[in-house]
């Protein structure tokens, strides 16, 4: 086929590809055991064309969608069958941290490769010092867990199960992992019998073509937005809280020329003997988040939208690790902090929202028997024309909280409080969102791990408006006075022990009236 498809054509195939994410996730959720997939969602699908570009993603997990197609990109060198899959997680070959592990399955029409499907999830635990392999103070990968390059797991169609039995084998929960990769292989065969009924309805070129105008119609929006941003170059740096009480800086500048944005971090702190840092990936996921927020939010979430971007990092830096650097705080808090100081420089050409609460404030709980993991959240910015939404997952984060029915139910765990921190969002002309509190009791001897930011350095009001409070960390033993934790903390907790998480609020918009 040549030329563009119409318009009804259009929008019913993209239609079609947003649904056939939307159904992986779905029975990803359905068919999980953990609670941080089945109950907090903390996982992504999406659908890649045969040259690895993501023509559609399912509004999941913002710093897993915009690192998958390095994931793909690393599959495709190998070469590929009918039936096969792929698994992943290492940091520097398209992954994010080691818990988020990806799936990715090549699909074929007869002979011809037209797609690939992808999911990924965040594992409950996959090995490494502490529980639920999110240390608050590891200093390299292998500290962390297990980590798979891209290897087939699946060959034309029968599942390799002593690869399968090995890789869960070295994780804590051995028979929940397993069932949470099956569990992604299902979702991934979904996409292959959804994308035949598409092509058996449709015919195969007119798939294709599809695909390819819907990466070109993403691109024409993205751009057209773009070039209603003032020309020039904005800059901005803010600062991540670094273990023992340093500040690791970001900083970046962001030039619109035209329709396309150069995005460049020069002046970045190099890469940290801790696990603030990250790979190119998980960088470019951040940047596109904030591309999202600044242009159209109807544009097709596929790769088309990031055509009019380049991202480039110094190589050894901060936000463009290298191996062997530590990367589990880099998914989930630097990925934050990029978003804030993307939107911070941005804010200079266009109306932007005062920062939020910054972070995923990172809470793991656990021993040889369970794992518990969650991200909380917090307050997010103000904008110009409204208050910031209370206790929300902010930015680079879109999972759910933990019901307490399903916490208590599941964990040695009580949960002595879940409310909203009130007060804790900036004044403004319109207020920062509130933060939330959770407060959990151990009814047995554990080990918990803290990875939280903002809780020196409080989020940025906008226009005037003033700061949200930063977050607390405060650990009670039985009876006794609380004590205030660092923002990276790892430690027992004892039968009555609890752990009182406050997270921040977000900054307010516009001077105060009064």
């Amino acid at each position: 086929m040549s030329g563009r498809l119409d318009p009804v054509t259009l929008q019913v195939l993209a239609g079609s590809f947003r649904a056939l994410c939307e159904e992986m996730g779905a029975v990803l959720v359905r068919a999980a055991h953990s609670a941080n997939i089945k109950e907090r969602r903390d996982a992504s699908t999406a659908l890649f064309d045969a040259a690895g570009e993501m023509v559609m993603q399912a509004e999941h997990i913002p710093v897993h969608l915009g690192a998958m197609p390095d994931a793909v990109a690393a599959v495709r060198e190998h070469a590929q069958r009918p039936g096969d899959a792929w698994i992943l997680n290492d940091p520097y070959r398209g992954g994010t941290h080691l818990p988020d592990i990806t799936l990715v399955s090549p699909v074929f029409e007869g002979d011809a490769l037209i797609a690939f499907a992808a999911s990924r999830a965040h594992h409950a635990d996959v090995g490494g010092a502490t529980p639920g392999s999110m240390p608050a103070r590891s200093h390299s990968l292998e500290e962390e867990g297990v980590v798979i390059p891209p290897t087939r797991i699946v060959a034309e169609g029968a599942l390799d199960e002593q690869l399968l039995r090995g890789l869960t084998a070295q994780m804590r929960g051995t028979r929940q992992r397993e069932a949470d990769l099956r569990a992604q292989l299902a979702a991934n065969r979904v996409a292959g019998t959804a994308l035949a009924r598409l092509i058996e309805r449709n015919g195969v070129d007119l798939v294709r073509a599809g695909m390819a105008e819907v990466l070109d119609y993403a691109e024409r929006r993205t751009r057209a937005s773009i070039a209603g941003i003032r020309d020039g170059a904005y800059r901005a740096r803010d600062v991540l809280e670094a273990e023992g009480g340093g500040e690791l800086v970001i900083a970046v500048t962001v030039e619109v020329r035209g329709d396309e944005l150069a995005v460049d971090f020069a002046g970045t702190d190099p890469q940290d003997g801790g696990n603030l840092n990250c790979p190119l990936s998980v960088t470019k996921s951040a940047v596109y988040y904030v591309l999202r927020v600044a242009t159209d939010p109807d544009i097709p979430a596929s790769a088309g939208a990031y055509r009019p971007v380049r991202v480039t990092a110094p190589a050894g830096c901060l936000v463009n690790a290298r191996r062997p650097a530590a990367v589990a705080g880099g998914n989930v808090e630097t990925s934050s902090r990029i978003a804030d100081v993307v939107v911070l420089a941005l804010g200079e050409a266009v109306p932007m929202p005062a920062q939020g609460q910054g972070t995923m404030n990172n809470l793991t709980l656990g021993s040889d028997a369970f794992t518990y993991y969650e991200t909380l959240g917090g307050g997010q910015g103000a904008c110009p024309d409204a208050d910031g939404p209370s206790a929300v997952h902010v930015a680079m984060s879109n999972t759910l909280n933990t019901p307490v029915e399903a916490l208590e139910q599941e964990f040695p765990l009580r949960v002595r409080e879940l409310s909203l921190r009130r007060g804790s969002g900036g004044a403004g002309a319109h207020r920062g969102g509130d933060g939330l509190v959770r407060e959990v009791v151990a009814r047995e001897e554990m080990e918990y791990s803290l990875l939280t930011e903002r809780r020196r350095v409080p989020p940025r009001g906008a226009s005037g408006g003033d700061p949200g409070r930063p977050g607390r960390n405060l650990l009670r033993r039985g009876g006794g006075d609380p004590e205030e934790l660092p923002g990276k903390a790892e430690g027992r907790l004892a039968a009555g022990d609890s752990l009182r998480i406050e997270t921040p609020g977000g900054g307010g918009y516009g001077r105060p009236s009064g």
